[in-house]
This record gives structure tokens, C-alpha cells and sequence, in this order.
């Protein structure tokens, strides 16, 4: 059997371990700490949210993620790599009841692969930009087959504790052995233009509602800012001002459809001063005026 055959045969054990543990759930958080299953029977609109550090598979589908005016496509025989938290736009394109949409995402720990290229030993050469925040990659046999002994886990729930952080620990290491290497080891690396941006992103999320001085952002970040800005840009595909632009509306998404917030409440607590501005940019990125959009949100439920 050839390295195709056996790809294709861990696809199919893949997609035969998420069926079984979503059933007929879209979303299924398993018992490992940080690993969750999509399941879609049909395609879905888009829809807007941060996107956490993470590995992204699919066993049966396709996917698209919209990053700033970037679109990444990955299926069965490609994995997404965020590096760094991201406000994104993504939808599923291809899922049907006959061939549904089987998905995993494992959260990565950029600690734990800070102190795996120490011990590893492992030597990157620095790039002169920040890498881009996020990317596809092409599957290899070593990555699929180290996903399906972590699912395999869930059969053994006694083990995981143990075990789960073994074959996380290898897949982390596979993906520092690939052209993604260079993209993690700049997230954790201090210092790098990479890391320094990381550092700015993390501020913009858990302060997305004060003023923002790009300046003063850049002060933070280490960089003079002219540097910031063509750093962030590189990583982001967005300017800072897009960013936090992405972080509000998403947010105020959330809080519409979730807490039942009006419209006007959200406009002030997502940091906007302006009800007309909130209206005119939430109707630019989510093609509707907030009103309408959480009704059909609510009826597409």
C-alpha cells in the first residue's frame, strides 16, 4: 500500500472517530483538554469570530477562512495553522446528510512548543517581516496517523491524562519539522517581529473598547511605528485600526445574539460613540443592520 492509501485510509478512520463522537451535534467538546469535533450537514453562511492558536483538520469537506482580504481553503488533505489569536470569517462549503462536513481543531499551547524547540535544539532563521498569522498546509501520513491515536483516546478516558499531552507533544513536534515551523517558532520566539505583534494583538483583544493610539500600541510592542504597522500587517492581513474594527463588531454579534442586548446598549459597550457608525460598520461586515441580522440569525436556529 502506498502513502496515498494509507492517507487515505487515516482520513476514513478520522471521519468514522468524529461521526461516532458528534452524533448529531455541530459541535462536540471532547474529554482532551483543548480538542473539539465539528459536524455539518449542509454548507453554512459566514460567520465572524476570534480564532484561537490552533490546528484545524477535516476527514470529509471543505472550508474557507477569510482573513482581512486573504482566503485560505483547506479539505481532507490540508490542515489551517493559527499561530496567534485572529478575527476571522469562515464557512463551511462543502457538507451534505449523505457526506457531512467532519472536522477536529486542537488548540496549541505555544508554551509548551517554546520548550519543545529548546530541547529539540531546533535552529530557525529569522525572516525579515512577521510571519502571517495564519496559513494551509499540506497533510502528511506522520501528522493524520498522530491525530487518530489522540482520537482513539476518547475510548480510553482512563489514559488521556497521561497520554494525550504525549501525542500532542508529537504533533506539535511534526508541525515544527514542516515549512510551518519558522511561523511557530516566531510566535514564541522573544524578540521577534512575530512575537512582538503577539504581544500587541493580545492587548488589542482584551482592550478592543478604549481609543486606540497606534502609537502608543507600538510602544508597547518594542517597534518604532512605522515597523509596527508593517509588521502588523504582514501577520494580520488588517491595519490595527481593522483589527479592533473585527473585535467590536464580532463582540457586539455576540452580545445581540446571546445576552439580547438592543442595538443602542451594544453600540456604547463595545466601544462605539457613534449609533450610526455602529449601524453603518456592523451592516458592512455582516450584510444586514444589526436588527435584522440577529432576527435571522434567531430564525436560522
Amino acid at each position: 500500500m502506498n502513502s496515498l492509501s494509507h492517507i487515505v485510509d487515516y482520513q476514513h478512520q478520522l471521519a468514522r472517530q468524529i461521526s461516532h463522537w458528534t452524533g448529531d451535534q455541530n459541535q462536540f467538546d471532547t474529554p482532551i483538554p483543548g480538542v473539539r469535533l465539528s459536524r455539518w450537514t449542509e454548507p453554512t453562511p459566514p460567520a465572524s469570530y476570534t480564532h484561537n492558536p490552533s490546528i484545524c483538520l477535516i476527514a470529509q469537506g471543505r472550508k474557507r477562512v477569510l482573513l482581512g482580504e486573504d482566503a485560505y481553503v483547506y479539505d481532507a488533505n490540508h490542515f489551517l495553522i493559527s499561530s496567534v489569536g485572529l478575527p476571522i470569517t469562515a464557512n463551511i462549503m462543502e457538507a451534505s446528510p449523505e457526506m457531512p462536513y467532519l472536522g477536529i481543531i486542537m488548540e496549541l499551547d505555544l508554551q509548551d512548543i517554546s520548550q519543545l524547540i529548546v530541547d529539540s535544539e531546533m535552529a530557525f532563521k529569522q525572516p525579515k517581516h512577521a510571519q502571517k498569522g495564519i496559513a494551509v498546509g499540506e497533510l502528511s501520513m506522520p501528522l493524520i496517523d498522530a491525530f487518530v491515536r489522540l482520537m482513539a483516546l476518547l475510548d480510553e478516558p482512563d489514559n488521556i491524562k497521561v497520554l494525550a499531552p504525549v501525542i500532542k507533544r508529537e504533533i506539535f513536534y511534526r508541525l515544527l519539522t514542516t515549512e510551518q515551523g519558522l511561523r511557530l517558532n516566531q510566535a514564541v520566539t522573544a524578540g521577534s517581529h512575530s512575537h512582538q505583534i503577539s504581544k500587541a494583538i493580545d492587548w488589542l483583544k482584551n482592550n478592543f473598547v478604549k481609543p486606540l493610539s497606534v502609537g502608543e500600541l507600538a510602544s508597547y510592542s518594542g517597534m518604532s511605528k512605522s515597523a509596527f504597522y508593517t509588521h502588523f500587517r504582514s501577520m494580520t492581513s488588517m491595519t490595527p485600526l481593522q483589527f479592533q474594527k473585527k473585535l467590536r463588531l464580532s463582540e457586539a454579534r455576540r452580545l445581540m445574539l446571546t445576552e439580547n442586548l438592543d442595538a443602542m446598549a451594544t453600540t456604547f459597550k463595545v466601544g462605539y460613540e457613534s449609533p450610526s457608525q455602529f449601524s453603518r460598520e456592523y451592516s458592512r461586515m455582516f450584510g444586514a443592520p444589526p436588527s435584522k441580522d440577529i432576527k435571522s440569525l434567531r430564525e436560522a436556529s
